[in-house]
């Protein structure tokens, strides 16, 4: 298969059967399961075809008979709130029973995995032992999604619904539960809650395929290289082309070659600006890439001993200076300092060399530009700018590619989220984002579009709320250029649908995790815009502070706000605000220093005779301690629309 070209056409996955010998239903219809309330009451499934099938709730009865394809559907009115209730499903060979069915609000929870990080479990939230140990709620019920993906629509899924239990709860999504605690302590109804997610996974993936093909060329570059008419051949050619691939990444030629020698040949070696991910220069790529710099050092620099700080590398590392292992990690969250020891550095100039090693999603050193340094005890050396990098093992030299979500489009919609689409439910959360920081872009255009066409395939304008993006990484020691913080505003720019609704969170991240364990707070936030957008709580305040004018007064500027709730606040002793920055004509950000007058923030910087231009938490992870006296934080903006 050297050179082909792929799309997906097919998929690895069972197909159903024409004739059916038992009644069958999808499998989110079982036992202990939450029925929308206020809607009529759909059943479907399969069996044989023209067969008879009876289906009984409460006092209700419907009968209809299979098409000649087997399928079946029946509608029941609504029925009280509560439950337990039973339903009875008969036909021709058997006879289904479900048990403990309530009625009550459904919540479809989606996202990566931010939404699918569990109470306990590969993560924990804060407290997760007293929150295990709490979590008596017969009124809350979950459903986790088995993860499956697929090219073609799918009608089932896997999965099985529980009570939420002690014994229950650590499998649950940890956003989507403390949502549902939430609800069902402000309505006491049964709550629903769907979890489909999948961690790692970039949006493209959860839009449906026929929605995706009627966007802008564009937006079908990054799948160029993916056509498959005969899967099956695909996978047995591909795993082929994958034991030759993973025998070169053993077998890595730069290692064997030396190249974290100083005296290497740098012939074959190219220019890449550092840090980025190589994505936006190699293309769709996994393998090694091997990264060179230099930096000259005084005699007082080497001295002493000094730490290198590389930020995250996605997804492991081995960093040598001066030809001498200096440190190696792994994992694509976690940020790289070495500790260098005294006779590692000289004076004069210094090579580090960085072995980077990515085996799926994107790949290189990507974090934030200043926090990529060399230190001293005497200076500061940024390492930002331009690298040497060269090839070593790449998945496209072997025409292997990595089967995961994100190789094409649809894949989780088709398998994880169209089954669901008959289903009623009441609206959806989402916490998804992190995998497409660095096309914010092109976000503007894929989030709002997803969110429609969900809409369009259950034929209702449903509430969709969401999670900005945390706070995450180093603090930037300037204002500088932040691909997180132009996803968070991309997000923002889905506020112009209809019933949408944005938990801000960038006052409880964790600059060393990309998981920030306070999923309490992140829970509670979406559920109180719920409360107040959905079910009508409108005393109740959702939303920190949001931009609302500013007025240029001599070198200030004065900021007013909607959403203050019951005032202004400044989680800081001394009244100072913290993050934010302005600018003049000449485009060049400056830390401000800001304070309340009354119901305004007035801010300024001694750098900047006339600004012109306002941004706030504006960075990767910004400082944050302005809030509205509900405890809620203001909401991140920038007043220019300047290009980075």
């Amino acid at each position: 298969m050297k050179n082909m070209k792929y799309v997906l056409l097919t998929c690895f996955s069972w197909m159903l059967v024409t004739l059916h010998a038992e009644v069958r239903l999808p499998h989110f219809f079982s036992d202990h399961m939450v029925l929308q309330r206020d809607n009529p009451i759909k059943i479907w499934g399969w069996a044989d075809k023209n067969e008879t099938v009876k289906v009984q709730l409460d006092n209700q009865v419907a009968k209809t008979k299979a098409d000649k394809y087997g399928r079946w559907t029946v509608s029941l009115e609504s029925v009280r709130l509560g439950g337990p209730y039973t339903i009875e499903i008969e036909g021709k060979h058997n006879r289904l029973s479900l048990q403990d069915v309530y009625v009550g609000d459904v919540w479809l929870c989606s996202g990566q995995s931010n939404m699918e990080m569990p109470v306990h479990g590969w993560g924990s939230v804060l407290n997760y032992q007293e929150e295990i140990q709490d979590a008596s709620y017969p009124l809350i019920r979950a459903f986790n999604v088995t993860k499956g993906m697929n090219t073609k629509e799918q009608n089932d899924l896997e999965g099985t619904w529980t009570v939420c239990s002690p014994q229950s709860v650590a499998d649950y999504s940890a956003v989507a539960y403390f949502f549902a605690r939430k609800l069902n302590q402000a309505l006491n109804i049964p709550i629903g809650i769907i979890n489909s997610s999948w961690g790692g996974t970039e949006i493209e993936s959860w839009i449906p395929v026929d929605t995706y093909q009627k966007l802008p060329k564009s937006f079908n570059e990054k799948y160029k290289e993916v056509y498959i008419a005969d899967f099956e051949r695909f996978v047995k050619d591909n795993e082929v082309n994958k034991q030759q691939y993973e025998t070169a990444m053993k077998n890595d030629l730069g290692t064997h070659e030396q190249w974290y020698e100083p005296s290497t040949d740098l012939s074959p070696w190219q220019k890449m600006p550092i840090p980025q991910i190589w994505e936006k220069v190699l293309g769709d790529m996994d393998g090694i890439v091997w990264f060179r710099t230099t930096v000259t050092l005084t005699e007082e620099d080497v001295s002493r001993e000094a730490t290198l700080h590389l930020g995250p590398v996605d997804d492991e590392d081995i960093t040598w200076i001066n030809g001498i292992k200096v440190g190696e990690a792994q994992g694509y969250a976690t940020s790289r300092l070495y500790e260098i020891p005294t006779g590692v550095l000289k004076e004069g100039d210094n090579v580090i060399v960085v072995k980077v090693t990515d085996h799926s999603g994107g790949g290189g050193i990507y974090g934030n530009a200043g926090e990529l340094s060399l230190k001293t005890f005497k200076k500061n050396y940024p390492l930002a700018g331009e690298w040497l990098y060269r090839v070593s093992t790449s998945n496209k030299a072997f025409d292997y590619i990595t089967i995961s979500p994100n190789m094409y489009y649809g894949l989780l919609y088709n398998a994880m989220i169209n089954p669901l689409s008959r289903l009623a439910i009441k609206g959806a959360i989402w916490y998804q984002g992190e995998s497409n920081v660095g096309w914010a872009n092109e976000y503007r255009t894929l989030f709002p579009t997803m969110i429609s066409a969900w809409r369009a395939k259950w034929g209702i304008e449903f509430p969709f709320y969401w999670v900005q993006l945390a706070n995450y990484m180093a603090k930037d020691e300037e204002p500088q250029k932040s691909e997180w913080a132009e996803l968070r505003e991309a997000q923002s720019t889905a506020l112009s649908l209809p019933q949408t609704g944005q938990a801000v969170i960038t006052d409880i991240g964790e600059g060393a995790d990309i998981h920030p364990r306070n999923k309490q707070d992140v829970g509670l936030r979406l559920a109180l815009i719920a409360l107040q957008k959905t079910y009508g709580k409108n005393q109740m305040v959702s939303s920190g502070p949001v931009f609302k004018s500013m007025n240029s007064i001599g070198n200030k500027i004065s900021i007013e706000y909607d959403c203050v709730g019951g005032g202004l606040s400044v989680q800081n002793k001394y009244g100072y605000i913290e993050g934010f920055a302005v600018a003049g004509a000449d485009r060049k950000f400056e830390w401000a220093q800001a304070y309340l007058d009354g119901d305004k923030v007035v801010v300024y910087s001694t750098r900047v005779s006339h600004p012109v231009a306002v941004r706030y938490s504006w960075s990767n992870n910004p400082d944050v301690n302005l809030f509205n006296k509900e405890g809620l934080p203001a909401v991140p903006f920038r007043t220019d629309d300047w290009k980075e």
